[in-house]
């Protein structure tokens, strides 16, 4: 519940439909708070059943591009994110655009002038920014001066010859705006401390503070979640929506993902969007429960899918302290989801690493052998070279390792893989020829065959190589 000046501005009747939105700009591509955002509003919804619904915020024409929009919706579908209504699942309060609701905003601007709660201004961006600077000066923060609040009909009609205006919010003074964040709780601002804001663009294109808290009342949005940078709009929200007679949504703001730093989430702390994620091989549901567990504690243990998620979603559970963003324990993640792959979907999840012309046996042998061992797609080129290129190096340790282990030691290894890829009959005629055991017999055949003293199995990784090729391996060293 909200209320200004001891004056209640309607909610959405708590017993009534959830209905929760996710409502990005199409400037750029798809970033993990934002995705996080997402995330969080569609387990809102789908935690009793509600709807959830997405909406382009594409107001801004100029940084907007339809490129961005196709990019944020595929993203989001990689993700397992999916919406009841949204710009290509139109329903009778759409369309879910915002550059298509024009007449929508014109018909509530329209509805602002005739109550007279908003008002030409014809200062231009200059004499804002001088204003800016001279209350900075004076130790004040800044906000509108009120420079045209109280113009008369013959002096706006003088200035209009400047030029187009904007049209902005007659906040009434000494009000209080109070509201309850269902994240953070009872919330208070000042209007004196909030200033007279545009809602009407110089061009006639709708702000953001405007558009947003008409479309969500339009749009039937009873739940807003968000980040807490939208904090400090909610309360200019409140009083259009007071002022047009529209019931307001229950507002929650979440804390931002900071990087392991403190410092919020930037390149600098690796990939930041989620088609760079998706481009390094993360599977979606590794993002997925990294992102559920950042901000919202509680959570069940394990690599969750969206519908447990939605299951153990408590809005109550929300942080108010930043969540950090750990690339290690993303990983964490990444490894569980990577051994949930089929077959088919770790061939295509390898795909761009794999060998040209590698038949269909080959590939899932060798799938079956590093995949327990591999995190990223990437991980898997320094195995193909061993499994399939040229025989490895030694290290100077390595290299002696294998050299004690004698001539007849990989005499007898080498003619019993000449007609066996089974380690466990390799490793007998090389226990036979040498009398070693344990370690001492299994780790020169691993030496010699990988280069590597770790790594996948052998014995799977040994049925992945090429006819002929465990034989020659052994056999440089008889």
């Amino acid at each position: 519940m909200a209320a200004m000046s001891g004056a209640a501005i309607a909610t959405k009747d708590a017993a009534g439909p959830r209905v929760t939105r996710f409502a990005p700009s199409p400037t750029g591509e798809l970033h993990l708070g934002n995705a996080r955002t997402a995330l969080f509003n569609l387990l809102l919804a789908r935690q009793v059943g509600g709807r959830f619904v997405l909406r382009i915020e594409d107001t801004d024409a100029e940084r907007s591009s339809a490129v961005h929009t196709s990019g944020l919706l595929e993203d989001l579908r990689w993700l397992g994110i999916e919406w009841d209504a949204g710009p290509d699942r139109e329903d009778e309060r759409g369309p879910y655009r915002q550059s298509q609701r024009g007449e929508i905003y014109a018909r509530h601007l329209q509805t602002l002038e005739q109550r007279q709660a908003v008002y030409p201004c014809f200062c231009t961006p200059l004499e804002l920014e001088l204003s800016r600077r001279a209350q900075l000066a004076a130790g004040k923060p800044p906000r509108y001066a009120g420079t045209c609040r109280d113009l008369s009909a013959a002096e706006r009609a003088s200035r209009a010859a400047r030029g187009p205006a904007t049209l902005r919010f007659r906040v009434p003074p000494g009000a209080h705006i109070d509201f309850v964040d269902f994240v953070r709780g009872p919330q208070s601002f000042q209007s004196d401390d909030i200033g007279d804001f545009v809602v009407r663009r110089a061009d006639g294109s709708g702000a953001f503070f405007f558009c947003n808290a008409v479309d969500d009342a339009c749009m039937g949005v009873s739940h807003a979640l968000r980040g807490e940078d939208h904090l400090t709009n909610t309360p200019r929200q409140l009083l259009i929506l007071s002022a047009l007679g529209l019931p307001a949504p229950s507002y929650g703001h979440v804390a931002l993902i900071v990087g392991t730093d403190g410092a919020p989430l930037s390149k600098r702390h690796g990939a930041a969007s989620v088609r760079e994620y998706r481009g390094r091989g993360y599977q979606p549901l590794a993002l997925a429960n990294h992102l559920f567990r950042l901000g919202h504690s509680g959570a069940q243990p394990g690599l969750l899918s969206l519908h447990d998620m939605a299951r153990g979603f408590d809005p109550t559970h929300l942080g108010r302290a930043p969540a950090r963003f750990d690339e290690q324990q993303l990983r964490v993640w990444q490894k569980d989801a990577v051994h949930q792959l089929s077959p088919e979907a770790a061939r295509r999840w390898l795909e761009a690493v794999m060998p040209a012309g590698l038949d269909a046996a080959a590939a899932r042998a060798f799938i079956a052998a590093v995949l327990p061992n591999l995190v990223l797609p990437e991980d898997a080129r320094a195995w193909v070279e061993i499994v399939f290129g040229e025989a490895p190096a030694l290290a100077a340790a390595g290299e002696e390792l294998v050299r004690g282990a004698g001539a007849q030691y990989f005499a007898a290894a080498a003619a019993a893989a000449a007609s066996s890829d089974d380690l466990p009959a390799i490793a007998a005629a090389a226990r036979a020829a040498s009398g070693r055991k344990g370690a001492a017999l299994y780790l020169p055949l691993r030496l010699a065959l990988t280069g590597r003293a770790d790594g996948p199995e052998l014995a799977p990784l040994l049925k992945a190589m090429p006819p002929g090729k465990a034989r020659e391996r052994l056999a440089r060293f008889a």
